[in-house]
């Protein structure tokens, strides 16, 4: 891991380099079906204010997000509750890009896990578990992104139900990640996923790009949530310091 103890108790994370996994803001981005877009309004101007001033609204749950357990269940935390702490976690990234490109509908399985960990190692507890699809090369194309068929349904790929409830109880995570709209493959209406993870406040880290610049193991996230008294989720800022 590359957060570390040192002689004075203090935490310190050794990095050569630092990558963005956000995603820039814009009225285009892909959205969630019947989700807000994105709104830019210009308030001052440096003509006649002497400053330049926006004001903006977007969906809690848009651009790259962290979701929230009240998000399914009215009387659990929001999203203004988690612990600064808890927004400093280890990660690895499980590389399932081939499998994606052959089926749209893959579920990360235990199998992928155990595979994961006998090239890199046990997976240690408190870590965030990245999914590294490759959907993040369709960002700029919400049809290609949200993949829907003739009913609606999205078809992208995701971590299936068995692992999720693996990874939480036998190998203790923080919490998941991917680089789609859902960490719950696009055709689970039911966000099972979601909501094993949220039930454990877990993080919950959608819409993520630059999967392909991150090593397998050893990075550290750092997660800027924005504090919204009682949200559901908040767009944020996550940056992956790389040893």
């Amino acid at each position: 891991m590359s957060d570390k103890l040192n002689s004075n108790n203090l935490k310190t994370i050794a990095y050569s380099k630092i990558v963005d996994l956000t995603h820039s803001i814009h009225p285009n981005i892909p959205l969630w079906p019947g989700d807000p877009a994105p709104e830019f309004e210009t308030v001052a101007q440096i003509e006649t204010e002497g400053y330049f001033l926006r004001k903006f609204s977007m969906g809690e749950h848009s651009g790259t997000h962290m979701n929230a357990p009240n998000s399914f269940d009215s009387g659990r935390e929001s999203i203004d509750n988690y612990p600064p702490q808890s927004l400093v976690v280890p990660a690895i990234a499980i590389d399932i890009r081939r499998q994606s490109l052959a089926n749209p509908d893959y579920n990360l399985t235990i199998e992928d896990v155990l595979n994961w960990e006998q090239e890199h190692g046990l997976i240690k507890p408190g870590c965030l578990i990245i999914l590294d699809t490759g959907w993040q090369e369709k960002w700029e194309n919400q049809a290609a992104f949200l993949n829907r068929d003739g009913d609606g349904i999205c078809h992208f790929p995701g971590f299936g139900k068995a692992v999720t409830k693996f990874l939480l109880t036998e190998r203790l995570i923080a919490g998941v990640g991917t680089d789609t709209h859902g960490v719950d493959p696009g055709r689970d209406e039911s966000l099972s996923v979601n909501k094993q993870v949220l039930e454990h406040q877990g993080i919950v880290l959608e819409n993520l790009t630059n999967l392909d610049q991150l090593p397998a193991a050893d990075s550290t996230l750092v997660i800027g949530i924005l504090r919204l008294v009682g949200g559901s989720g908040s767009p944020v800022s996550v940056l992956a310091f790389v040893p």
